[in-house]
C-alpha cells in the first residue's frame, strides 16, 4: 500500500536529519549544501543529479525524502517496472537495466540485507562506488574520505526500470512519486587537516625535477622535520602527491633511520599504506609499503592524487621519535612515446564538432599533427614500428569535456585483414598495458559501465563505451608488425550520443541533469522495441500487425450512433460521432506507425477531445431541449474538453470528469426543458406567505401531485431497457479506461472505443421524441381562481 509523507511527518523528519548532520560535527565544519524540493517522477520517467565533491572534503551527507517506503519484503512481491529506485555512482550517470543480471547484482545488497546501513557499507568503497536502493521515506547517507574519493557522482532516480522504460507509451499511467533531495559537504576548517575526523595533518614533500635523454622524472621526499613519528601525532603521518599526466613509472621507498635515543628492547614495526584518490584506513589500502627500503614500483599508475599513510606499531612505551626516509619518483618518458622502454608511439586526439550536431557534444577525433578534412584517418603512418617484438601497441589519448558524461565513446577500426590480429584497450586516466585495463576488446566489463564490441566478417572492430567519464582516456592498440600489414587499417574515434542510432528501432535525444551541469543522451524506442538501445523486441511482427488492427478497426463502433443520429436527423450529433471515429482510426493508425495524416499532438487532440465531446453531447440530446439552449450548453462544452483534452488528456480520472460533466449538462437541460413549459409558473404566481390550513394543505397535496407526475414524465420521457443498457455499457467503458495499462493497453482500449460508442448508442435509443404532452402539476383552473380572489 502506498504511504504518503504529510507535512507534519516531513517536519519531524527534517529534525531527525539536522539531529544527523548535527551528530556528525566532528566530520568537520559546513561547506556547502543542495536542496530539491518535491522532484515528481511520472511513471518510466527518470532523471539525474550531478554532485561534485570537493578536493579537500571530510564527509558527504545525502538525505532523501520520499512518499513511499518500500522494505526488503514489499521489494520481492514487486517487478522491476514498478519499482522506483535511487542509484549512486562514481563519474557517469548510472544505467541499472542494462541487463536483468546487472540489476539483480546493484539490488543484490537490500534484497539479502534490507538495511540501509549495510547497503552502503565501506569495503563497497575498494573500487567505484555503484549501489542501488528503492525509495524510502527517509535515507540518510554519509560518507567520509576514507570511504569515497573526490570527484564527480551522479544520483539517478527511476521510477521503473527494465526494457520498457524507453519503450515508447500510447499512454503512461501508473503511480507517480516524489523526492526531496538535500546534499551537505563537511570540510575541515583548517585546510592542512583531513581525515574523516580531520585528525591527520598533510605534511609537506619537496620535489624536483631530473631529466634525462629518454625519461623525464619528479623526485620528492618527506622534509626532515616531518619524517619523523612522535607519540602526539599517534605515530601517523599523512602524504600525498598529484600525478597530472600519464606516467610511465610511480616508485615509493620507505627506509629507516636510525635514532641513537631509541630503546633497543623496543619492538618496532613501520609500514606505509598506499591508496588511490582515498584516505587508507584499516583493512583499506590499495598497496603495503615496507620499511625494509625495498621499493614499491607501480607501472603506468593512473592520474590523481595518491595517498600514503606511515604508521607505527609499537610494543610498549616509548618517547622516542621514530624516523624514516620517504622517496617518490614518478617517471614519463620524454620523446613522446609511452610504454617501459618508451618504444610505443602515441598520438593525442584532438576533439572536432560536428556541424548542426543532433545532440551536444557530438563529434570526432583525429590526431593534432594529422589531417582534420576527414573524420577517419589512415593508421599505416601512426602504428608502432619497433622489430624486437611480433606484436605492437599503438596509444591514443583523448579528453571526454566536462558536462559529456552522458555520452558514449564509438572507437572503430575498419579495413582489419581476417588474419590479423588487432586487439583494443581501453583506460581511463593511465595506460592500458600489462594487463591493466578498464575494456578490452572481447567484450570484458568493469564496475557496471559496459562496453559493447562488435567483430565481423568485413573486417571492422568497433568499441562502444557507455556514459564515458569526463577526463583523459587511452586506447592501446595491439596490431602486428607493419610488415605483416598487406592494407593500412582507417581509425574512427567519435563521441556520440547513442548505440549505433537506436538500433533502428527510435530516436536518439538528450536531456539535462538537474544541476544543469551535465547533458545525457538516451533512446526514445518505438512502440514495439525497448531496452536503452531499442534492441529489445517487446512486441512482434506479427503482434504489431494485431494491434493495430485492433486499435483501428474498433472504432468502427462509432458506426451505431452516428447512423441513429442521421436518422433521427440529428445532424450536429451525426457529424461529432462520425468524425471521433475517424480522428480515433487516424490516430491509432499514426500511433503505431502505419501512417500519420497530421502530426501525432494534433491527432492525439481530436481523438480525446472528439471522444469527450461525444459522450457529453450524448447525455445533452437527452434532455431534449430546444437549439439555441443546445447550442449554449455545447459552447461550454468545447471549452472545457479542449482544456481537458489539451493539459492531459490521458489521465485515469478524465472519464470521471467527463461522465459528471454529462449528467450536469443533462441536468441543466431538464431544468431548462421543464422551465420552457412553464411547469412552475403556477408557484411563482400564486405562491405567498399566507399559510392557512386550507393552502397548506393544497400546498402538500400540490407537492405530491409534482413528484408524482415527475415520476410519470419520467418513465414516458426513456426507453429504460436501452437507458439500462446504455448505463452498462458506460460501466465496461470505464472499467476498461481504468484497466489499462502499457502491456495489455490494445486490447482495453480497443474495449474502450466499442464500449462507449455502444453506450452512446443504446443512450440515443431510449429518448422517446415524440413525448406526449404532460403537466407536472395538473390543477383545475378554477380551483386557481378561487385561491387567487381568497
Amino acid at each position: 500500500m502506498e504511504t504518503t509523507t504529510t507535512p507534519s511527518l516531513v517536519f519531524i523528519l527534517s529534525i531527525l536529519f539536522w539531529g544527523i548532520v548535527s551528530s556528525r560535527a566532528q566530520y568537520g565544519s559546513l561547506q556547502s549544501s543542495y536542496s530539491q524540493h518535491d522532484l515528481w517522477l511520472r511513471p518510466y520517467e527518470w532523471t539525474y543529479l550531478r554532485v561534485e565533491v570537493p578536493e579537500w572534503f571530510s564527509s558527504v551527507t545525502m538525505n532523501f525524502l520520499s512518499n513511499i517506503d518500500i522494505d526488503r519484503e514489499k521489494m520481492n512481491s514487486l517487478t522491476n517496472t514498478e519499482v522506483p529506485v535511487i542509484c549512486l555512482k562514481d563519474g557517469n550517470p548510472p544505467i541499472p537495466d542494462l541487463s536483468d543480471t546487472y540489476l539483480n547484482t546493484l539490488l543484490s545488497s537490500f534484497r539479502s540485507n534490507g538495511s540501509n546501513e549495510s547497503l552502503f557499507a565501506v569495503e563497497n568503497y575498494s573500487s567505484d562506488l555503484e549501489q542501488c536502493v528503492p525509495f524510502q521515506t527517509n535515507l540518510t547517507l554519509i560518507f567520509t574520505n576514507e570511504q569515497i574519493s573526490p570527484g564527480t557522482y551522479y544520483v539517478g532516480y527511476f521510477n521503473g526500470l527494465g526494457p520498457t522504460r524507453t519503450q515508447s507509451k500510447m499512454i503512461s499511467r501508473g503511480k507517480s512519486y516524489k523526492i526531496t533531495t538535500n546534499i551537505y559537504t563537511s570540510a575541515c576548517p583548517i585546510s592542512s587537516n583531513y581525515g574523516p575526523n580531520c585528525n591527520f595533518t598533510i605534511q609537506p614533500l619537496s620535489c624536483a625535477p631530473s631529466n634525462s635523454q629518454f625519461f623525464n622524472s619528479i623526485l620528492c621526499s618527506a622534509s626532515n622535520d616531518s619524517s619523523c613519528l612522535n607519540q602526539t601525532e599517534n605515530y601517523s603521518k599523512l602524504y600525498y602527491l598529484d600525478i597530472n599526466s600519464i606516467s610511465t613509472q610511480y616508485i615509493i621507498s620507505l627506509k629507516p633511520v636510525q635514532n641513537n635515543n631509541s630503546n633497543n628492547n623496543q619492538s618496532l614495526q613501520i609500514r606505509g599504506f598506499v591508496r588511490y584518490e582515498t584516505v587508507p584506513a584499516g583493512n583499506e589500502y590499495d598497496y603495503v609499503l615496507e620499511i625494509s627500503g625495498t621499493q614499491l614500483v607501480l607501472e603506468f599508475p593512473k592520474i590523481g592524487r595518491w595517498y600514503v599513510l606511515i604508521n607505527a606499531i609499537i610494543n610498549g612505551t616509548t618517547n622516542d621519535l621514530l624516523c624514516f626516509n620517504l622517496d617518490w619518483q614518478i617517471i614519463s618518458c620524454s620523446n613522446g612515446n609511452v610504454g617501459t622502454n618508451c618504444s610505443y608511439n602515441s598520438h593525442i586526439l584532438e576533439r572536432n564538432p560536428k556541424r548542426n550536431p543532433a545532440i551536444p557534444f557530438d563529434s570526432y577525433y583525429v590526431p593534432k599533427e594529422g589531417p582534420t578534412d576527414s573524420s577517419s584517418f589512415p593508421l599505416q603512418n601512426l602504428l608502432t614500428n619497433y622489430s624486437s617484438n611480433s606484436s605492437q601497441y599503438t596509444i591514443f589519448f583523448l579528453n571526454i569535456p566536462n558536462g559529456a558524461a552522458g555520452s558514449l565513446i564509438h572507437v572503430s577500426i575498419k579495413s582489419i585483414e581476417l588474419n590479423n590480429n588487432f586487439e583494443l584497450f581501453a583506460k581511463f586516466g593511465g595506460l592500458p598495458l600489462n594487463n591493466s585495463y578498464d575494456y578490452y576488446s572481447i567484450g570484458n566489463t568493469v564496475n557496471g559501465n559496459p562496453v559493447i564490441l562488435s567483430y565481423n566478417g568485413t573486417g571492422n572492430l568497433e568499441m562502444f563505451i557507455v556514459y564515458a567519464r569526463e577526463g583523459i582516456w587511452s586506447f592501446a592498440l595491439k596490431h602486428p608488425d607493419l610488415k605483416y600489414l598487406r592494407t593500412s587499417p582507417y581509425m574512427y574515434v567519435s563521441l556520440i550520443g547513442c548505440y549505433k542510432g537506436c538500433s533502428d528501432n527510435g530516436a536518439c535525444k538528450y536531456s539535462v541533469d538537474e544541476s544543469g551541469l551535465t547533458f545525457y543522451s538516451y533512446c526514445a524506442c518505438d512502440r514495439d522495441h525497448g531496452g536503452f538501445d531499442c534492441s529489445d523486441i517487446l512486441v512482434t511482427p506479427k503482434g504489431h500487425v494485431w494491434q493495430s488492427i485492433f486499435l483501428v478497426a474498433s472504432n468502427a463502433a462509432a458506426i451505431l450512433p452516428a447512423f441513429w443520429a442521421l436518422r433521427q436527423k440529428a445532424f450536429a450529433e451525426w457529424i461529432l460521432y462520425t468524425s471521433s471515429g475517424i480522428s480515433s482510426a487516424l490516430y491509432h493508425a499514426c500511433d503505431v506507425g502505419t501512417w500519420c495524416i497530421l502530426s501525432f499532438r494534433v491527432l492525439q487532440f481530436l481523438d480525446f477531445w472528439l471522444s469527450f465531446m461525444a459522450v457529453i453531447s450524448t447525455f445533452i440530446y437527452m434532455a431534449t431541449i430546444n437549439e439555441t439552449s443546445k447550442r449554449a450548453l455545447h459552447a461550454g462544452v468545447f471549452i472545457l474538453t479542449a482544456i481537458l483534452a489539451a493539459t492531459g488528456a490521458t489521465r485515469t480520472s478524465n472519464i470521471g470528469v467527463v461522465i459528471a460533466i454529462g449528467f450536469l449538462g443533462l441536468l441543466i437541460g431538464w431544468l431548462l426543458e421543464f422551465n420552457q413549459v412553464r411547469r412552475f409558473v403556477y408557484w411563482s404566481q400564486r405562491l405567498n406567505f399566507r399559510f392557512h390550513l386550507p393552502e397548506m394543505y393544497f400546498l402538500c397535496e400540490n407537492v405530491r401531485n409534482v413528484f408524482w407526475n415527475l415520476l410519470e414524465a419520467l418513465k414516458k420521457r426513456f426507453k429504460w431497457s436501452f437507458f439500462i443498457l446504455g448505463f452498462v455499457f458506460l460501466a465496461l467503458a470505464g472499467m476498461s479506461w481504468k484497466l489499462e495499462s502499457n502491456k495489455d493497453y490494445w486490447i482495453w482500449h480497443s474495449c474502450w472505443h466499442i464500449t462507449i460508442y455502444t453506450s452512446s448508442f443504446f443512450f440515443l435509443c431510449s429518448t422517446r421524441n415524440n413525448v406526449p404532452n404532460y403537466e407536472l402539476a395538473r390543477q383545475n383552473s378554477n380551483s386557481r381562481v378561487d385561491i387567487g380572489e381568497s
